[in-house]
């Protein structure tokens, strides 16, 4: 199965992914990213498919942030 919204069916387990509530049309997916130490931060910011849309939830040391512009990384 390869729906959108619902994910892949892994074995068992069904990855679910949230519709997005600004725009209706695209898919909030997970992002990760790395600490200070090296240690894995799972789903650290959910950003919205959708090209047109741009919405975006982050967590930047316990504070969370929404819609901040979406900017290409120099790293």
């Amino acid at each position: 199965m390869n729906d959108p919204v619902r994910g892949n069916r892994k074995g068992n387990m069904t990855e679910v992914f949230t519709g997005c509530l600004k725009c209706n049309k695209g898919v909030l997916l997970p992002l990760s990213d790395y600490g200070r130490d090296g240690a894995p931060i799972r789903y650290k910011a959910w950003v919205c498919n959708n090209p047109d849309c741009g919405f975006n939830i982050r967590i930047d040391n316990g504070e969370i942030s929404l819609g901040k512009e979406l900017v290409q990384s120099t790293k």
